[in-house]
């Protein structure tokens, strides 16, 4: 009788590749058609219902409720002829995944006759049940009532027959429940401080805007394996696994050929994200066996998070149609590459001139370097809050390992742009730098257009990158919701905006030129944030030596980085841009401290089931079969004989015995020490717990565990191996 093991695998075997059928007209054609975008909108809308939009979301205040009524009856034809039955408000609650809860077109009048219905009413608020989303303390747990409303700057979709409206989602008091929302407080922020120091370099600038461009990592397991390993299908990672003898040693998977049922499923998830209008532009195998990529072009940021979830909702549905699981978990596998969410974040003036790219002329680099020299100082006044917006239990064991930067944040900005601020910060005035040698050019204001794309180096070690036009985010973790470090980027970045151009404007008091002030600002700046330059590997010890002596944080997990969140700083400078309430704040506090708890949580219990249930009594079996073999060579063999034969069969009853032993003996202690961390009532200690206390017997178990499997009969062994999950067959 074989295994479920070996069940699974068989099935793997008889896989033949899911055909897609391709539209019959190109991307272009049906780009978007399933988004009620600007274009359809001016189709469905009156042009004076429509100029108003424009003109409302462009200025950034509310739709004139005889508008919304409009637009509610044009969402409601044109999804109707799209297939539409239902709607639902779309949102992004604090659980890490979006929610929607659908309503029917279908009403009926006082008469009982059947209509369909959908008002201004409907589009623009909603009420779902809030009482089982994490509210951190917010509310009580009686007090069932949250309020969504909709965000007319991302564009509603249509997915599976149902009409999605993007809305934000506020508690019955008014504080924010999600992502969304402090998002759209942070780019309200950064847009009034960046377009006051874009105004000084060119006055006709009235709109900045963050840009984001996300790169997403997964891995895919074929749905068979998964569904024969309960540690992925309940955490989305093995908690137990020995090294397959090839993995990733040769580089031979990274942007090697796709597998035809990876690219046939590529191919479809590209159809469907065209059709919602999300850019996807690359796909290319990743590092690791069976990991992959896709990526988009850069889109306003919140309408580039917006894509990122629904990206990550689709990538799963299309995968299943394809007998593929996907992986999004950051650390599915041990001791291979694991999976972040690169955020390529930049500034747009006026929807067209990227502020993070070098110009012509020396007005236009005097404004680069500004908007360089504040993201520097940003981050390196912040640094410690921008690593608690990437932390998760998840990335936790992500982070400083196989590719993935290091807690420590830094920031890499390039060997020419390194050598400009250098010089700058050694020049006595902006004459003295400008008037430099002619071999020194490249250093020379008016020169930094030499400093391109191509003379960018891309440090693969470092957090936050300037990669020539944006600057890359690469710790951030494959399941999170982008939103979180974008508005905190976002914030720290505007109050360094705010800072440069009030220093600017003291300097001009004091009779300094502009130009002399802002090059005094930009030095200013570039000196005060020099603690977070680093160009080297971020993977050293030097590093972490080097790091510690300039002041720079290293929390290696999330209960260590949390703390920062409750500091007088930080309510500060969310209070200050109106990005959170301090309520807000350590509402957030409370629920990071119990998602994480209940994540090692749950890796704790599935551990000690796998443990107890299914490999101790697989390693007994075959334990048995080795004693059993034992007795029968001593009952035909002579003593010398049996001695000398058997020496290494009893050697290794031993070893498993001992390995079951140890297995056995730290699961119990686990277990212990899980409910002390239960007693504890305080969310924070409890997650300190669980950090602490529960999370360090995971390797201890593992290694045994990964010791059996070596040891035990392959065709016992009751898991999928890493060599069969990350190979695609």
């Amino acid at each position: 009788m074989k295994n479920f093991r070996f069940k699974a695998i068989e099935k793997v075997f008889d896989r033949k590749p899911i055909e897609v059928e391709f539209p019959s007209v190109k991307a272009s054609d049906y780009y978007g058609s399933m988004t009620f975008n600007l274009d359809t909108m001016q189709e469905y809308l009156p042009k004076e219902a429509y100029k108003a939009v424009l003109e409302d979301i462009e200025e950034g205040v509310k739709i004139k409720r005889t508008v919304i009524d409009q637009i509610a009856a044009a969402m409601r034809s044109w999804a109707l002829s799209k297939g539409a039955t239902h709607y639902t408000h779309w949102f992004q609650p604090l659980t890490g995944v979006t929610a929607e809860k659908h309503d029917s077109f279908l009403s009926l009048r006082n008469d009982g006759k059947p209509i369909v219905e959908f008002c201004g009413n409907s589009l623009v608020q909603q009420e779902p049940d809030a009482s089982s989303f994490p509210s951190g303390g917010i509310r009580n747990t009686f007090e069932a009532r949250g309020y969504t409303a909709w965000d007319p700057t991302s564009p509603a979709f249509i997915i599976d027959g149902t009409l999605c409206i993007p809305t934000i989602f506020v508690s019955y008091t008014g504080e924010c429940l999600d992502f969304k929302t402090p998002l759209i407080r942070s780019i309200e922020a950064i847009d009034v401080a960046a377009v006051k120091v874009a105004k000084l370099f060119n006055p006709e600038i009235n709109k900045v805007r963050p840009t984001l461009g996300w790169e997403q990592e997964y891995f895919l397991v074929d749905s068979a394996l998964y569904y024969a390993r309960p540690d992925l299908m309940l955490i989305g990672k093995t908690v137990f696994g020995h090294s397959s003898a090839k993995d990733q040693q040769l580089s031979d998977h990274y942007f090697g050929a796709i597998h035809e049922r990876a690219v046939n499923f590529m191919k479809e998830l590209e159809i469907e994200a065209h059709k919602l209008g999300i850019p996807l532009k690359t796909r290319h195998n990743e590092v690791a066996p069976g990991q992959f990529e896709c990526a988009p072009i850069f889109e306003e940021a919140n309408v580039a998070n917006d894509h990122n979830l629904l990206i990550m909702h689709i990538i799963p549905k299309i995968a299943r149609k394809h007998n593929f699981v996907a992986l999004l978990h950051e650390k599915p596998y041990a001791g291979i590459n694991g999976s972040g969410k690169h955020n390529n974040w930049s500034l747009a003036a006026n929807g067209t001139t990227n502020l993070l790219v070098p110009g012509k002329t020396e007005n236009e680099n005097l404004r680069f370097l500004a908007f360089i020299t504040a993201t520097l100082k940003g981050v390196s006044d912040y640094e410690e809050l921008l690593r608690v917006s990437i932390a998760s239990a998840g990335n936790d064991c992500r982070l400083g390992g196989h590719e993935a930067p290091p807690a420590i944040m830094s920031v890499f900005i390039g060997s020419q742009l390194t050598s400009a601020l250098e010089e700058i910060e050694k020049a006595h005035d902006r004459g003295d730098f400008i008037s430099q040698p002619e071999e020194d050019a490249n250093l020379d204001i008016a020169m930094i257009p030499e400093i391109l794309l191509d003379n960018t180096d891309r440090n693969r070690t470092s957090p936050f990158a300037f990669t020539g036009n944006k600057f890359e985010f690469r710790a951030v973790g494959s399941t999170m919701n982008p939103a979180s470090p974008m508005f905190v980027l976002n914030t720290i970045v505007a109050e360094a905006l705010d800072e440069f151009s009030d220093n600017v404007n003291k300097l001009m008091q004091d009779d300094v030129s502009k130009d002399d002030a802002i090059f005094e600002t930009i030095r200013k700046f570039s000196v005060e944030s020099r603690k977070i330059r680093f160009e080297g590997n971020n993977y050293s010890d030097e590093w972490v030596e080097e790091a510690k002596k300039r002041g720079l944080s290293n929390h290696s997990d999330t209960v260590d980085s949390m703390y920062i969140v409750k500091e007088d700083s930080t309510i500060e400078i969310f209070e200050k841009y109106k990005v959170f309430t301090k309520r807000e704040l350590m509402a957030r506090y409370d629920i990071m401290a119990e998602s994480y708890t209940k994540s090692i949580q749950i890796e704790s219990r599935i551990m000690g089931d796998l443990a107890l249930n299914h490999i101790i009594p697989t390693a007994i079996e075959y334990q048995n079969t080795l004693i059993k073999n034992a007795k029968g060579l001593k009952e035909v063999l002579d003593n010398k004989t049996f001695s000398q034969l058997s020496k290494n069969q009893i050697q290794s009853i031993k070893d498993i015995s001992e390995y079951i032993s140890s297995i056995k003996t730290n699961v119990e202690s686990m277990v212990e020490e899980r409910k002390k961390a239960n007693r504890l009532l305080s969310a924070e200690d409890k997650a300190r717990a669980y950090a602490k206390q529960v999370k360090p017997y995971f390797d201890a178990i593992r290694y045994y565990v990964d010791k059996l499997e070596l040891q035990v009969n392959d065709e016992l062994w009751p898991l999928p191996k890493y060599r069969e999950l990350l190979f695609m067959k």
